[in-house]
């Protein structure tokens, strides 16, 4: 190809004109890509966002996920009942007892993309991972990976560096048991800072055990395995008691468990082929259909689906040929029907709810009374709030323009769905002075802000009509859309920023008390989170370093060597724009608000919001001591160049 001039285009609109950059495009403009560079340059199109470990969707999760998928797939398939998983210093070993990758296919089925037994769906009919990329995935993105396979009495290892085979083992003889090894450690040039977070992986696990009754996964010499399935899920994530016995049904290809709980809004734990659909999809939306219709028909009632739904907390778990996900990551199933040519998802759920819920309402009329009670005082509910809501959006409205609260961001200006959960933040602080500074460092396409004034209502315990009559409470919702429905959330992070002192601590507990009290799934789902900005900066003529801890001040000042200047951050506001903009950019630093498998909300929420008790006193005693301590040494160090912000 004969290269040509270097073109330089104008585009005219009336009263404008737009000057695009020189282009040029030749032969060395193409490029071939190996499999493993493909998903070293683009990941995202394999394992989603990369994220440093503080959301449960990051991309380290998502390589555990992969590995254990397959054991998951050998157990539904009747090889192996135990999983071994350990995760020690960000490295990950995964070994199944299963049939083993056949010794010959032990390089091509991690290193060979489209390669794997999935494609056969006569041995993976239901299979969780359908289309060969996963461990592949895991193999490219890891600065080590190591996989072996056993298959009667005969051991098969390779190991690769960044997806490039360094080391083919000869066949050996081994007494080990037949099943599949790997060891990855997440390459730290892609991941960058990243850290395993135990809740997360342990919620993933229970998952798994949840889905695969029988199965014995053991995690950092912990051992995890479930009874009853969807039932003891329920049992172990709800917060209080139920208001009746939870509903357990099991069909062919599906299983559901729920009951109605005390707290706001719908809480649902969805899975496909034991994959966890964290945003739900045709299974979900199916179900809430069709629990709505079945209980109108039972009671001959036309009752609103919202109040039949209002505090249900439910599960679902559904087994599709074929299914289509989405994404590669598989959180939200995009499949119309339960196979290939088959009944639509919809008529399949429905009929199975048809059938077994009704005959188990008639059989069970003390529960169905309890149900019935439930519809009715969610409507009273409804009825009351109506008019409050009407003059509550009104008065968001009015608000919103004139106060200013929320400073949006542009990623709202595009309707990507999709795209504005994965990229958009709201920061909510406390004053003109802290949110100036996040306002004016921010990156108006993604992040958002919204300031307080002064510190929130303390409303544990009370109702719901609090949220429309309290301006911040009522201003917060409207912001985030989730009035209706959680689905609407417009922002995919939650951050609180506040202070690292008591009042910034209090103003984060409060808001934490209004989430957890009145929209509980925005924690569930892993949608909040504490901003973390540095108690110090150290440093000199050649270099400044931010410390987030005292460990990291200790260790800056022995970097820096004598006499380096130290100054701690009082608030927020004291922090420049310029300097804020390291804080909440590529190198933010987010703690997730994590409920944990055996704190209930009403557990926390008296203890922190409820009425003094002794056991409060005393945590607030042992602090205060470490505080004043801490304090008394940082005095000390002041006269050797310790300054305060200002």
């Amino acid at each position: 190809m004969k290269q040509g001039p270097a073109l330089i285009i104008f585009v005219s609109y009336p009263n404008k004109q737009f000057k695009m950059a020189e282009n040029q495009y030749t032969e060395e403009n193409i490029r071939s890509l190996d499999w493993k560079e493909h998903i070293r340059l683009r990941p995202g199109m394999y394992i989603g966002k990369l994220g440093d470990g503080s959301a449960a969707d990051d991309g380290i999760y998502i390589l555990v996920k992969e590995v254990v998928d397959n054991c998951i797939d050998e157990f539904v398939m009747g090889n192996g009942k135990k999983v071994e998983i350990m995760v020690k210093e960000g490295m990950v070993s995964i070994r199944d007892y299963g049939r083993g990758i056949p010794l010959g296919k032990v390089i091509d089925c991690v290193s060979q993309i489209n390669t794997g037994g999935k494609y056969d769906s006569k041995a993976f009919k239901k299979s969780v991972g359908l289309n060969g990329v996963g461990t592949k995935a895991v193999n490219a993105l890891s600065s080590h990976f190591m996989v072996y396979s056993v298959r009667d009495g005969e051991k098969k290892q390779a190991e690769f560096v960044k997806g490039e085979l360094v080391e083919d083992h000869k066949l050996t003889k081994t007494d080990e048991p037949n099943g599949t090894y790997v060891e990855f450690t997440p390459d730290d040039t892609i991941f960058k800072k990243y850290a395993f977070k135990t809740a997360y992986l342990e919620k993933m696990i229970w998952n798994y055990c949840y889905l695969n009754r029988g199965l014995s996964i053991h995690f950092n010499g912990e051992r995890f395995q479930s009874k009853d399935g969807l039932k003891d899920l329920l049992e172990n994530n709800m917060d209080g008691d139920p208001l009746y016995p939870i509903i357990h049904l099991e069909g062919e290809d599906i299983e559901v468990a729920f009951t109605h709980g005390k707290t706001y809004g719908e809480d649902y734990y969805s899975f496909v082929n034991g994959q966890h659909t964290t945003q739900g999809g045709t299974h979900q939306s199916a179900f809430r259909e069709s629990v709505a219709k079945v209980i109108r028909d039972f009671y001959n009632k036309n009752y609103e689906a919202s109040d039949i739904r209002q505090s249900i907390v439910a599960a679902i778990s559904v087994k599709v040929i074929e299914p289509v996900f989405e994404s590669q990551t598989k959180t939200k199933l995009g499949s119309q029907e339960i196979e290939p040519g088959g009944k639509s998802i919809r008529a399949f759920v429905n009929d199975f709810l048809k059938e077994k819920l009704d005959n188990y309402l008639h059989r069970n009329q003390d529960v169905a009374d309890i149900i019935e009670r439930k519809i009715k005082q969610s409507e009273r509910e409804r009825k009351e709030l109506s008019g409050i809501r009407k003059l509550a959006r009104e008065r968001a409205k009015k608000s919103s323009l004139h106060n200013k609260k929320l400073r949006d961001c542009k990623v709202h200006l595009v309707d990507l769905k999709d795209e504005r959960r994965e990229n958009s933040t709201l920061f909510i602080t406390e004053g003109d002075s802290a949110s100036g500074s996040i306002t004016k460092s921010r990156d108006v396409a993604t992040q958002a802000v919204f300031s307080l004034r002064g510190k929130p209502l303390n409303c544990y315990g009370l109702t719901k009509k609090v949220v429309y009559e309290n301006e911040e409470f009522n201003l917060i919702q409207a912001a985030l859309d989730i009035e209706e429905d959680m689905d609407n959330l417009r922002y995919n992070k939650i951050v609180i920023a506040t202070d690292a002192d008591v009042d910034g601590m209090h103003i984060r507990m409060l808001l934490l008390t209004f989430f957890l009290q009145f929209f509980p799934d925005l924690v569930k789902r892993n949608h909040v989170y504490v901003l973390q900005t540095p108690l110090f900066r150290v440093r000199n003529k050649k270099k400044t370093i931010y410390c987030y801890s005292e460990e990291e001040r200790r260790s800056a000042i022995e970097e820096l060597g004598k006499n380096p200047e130290i100054t701690r951050f009082k608030g927020l506001g004291e922090i420049s724009p310029d300097e804020f903009k390291n804080f909440i950019g590529e190198d933010i630093r987010l703690e997730p608000v994590v409920l944990t498998k055996d704190a209930s909300i009403e557990t926390i929420l008296s203890y922190f919001m409820g009425k003094n008790t002794q056991d409060r006193q005393d945590f607030i005693i042992d602090n205060l001591r470490v505080e004043k301590d801490l304090a008394e040494e940082l005095a000390t160090e002041g006269s050797e160049g310790f300054e305060i912000a200002s």
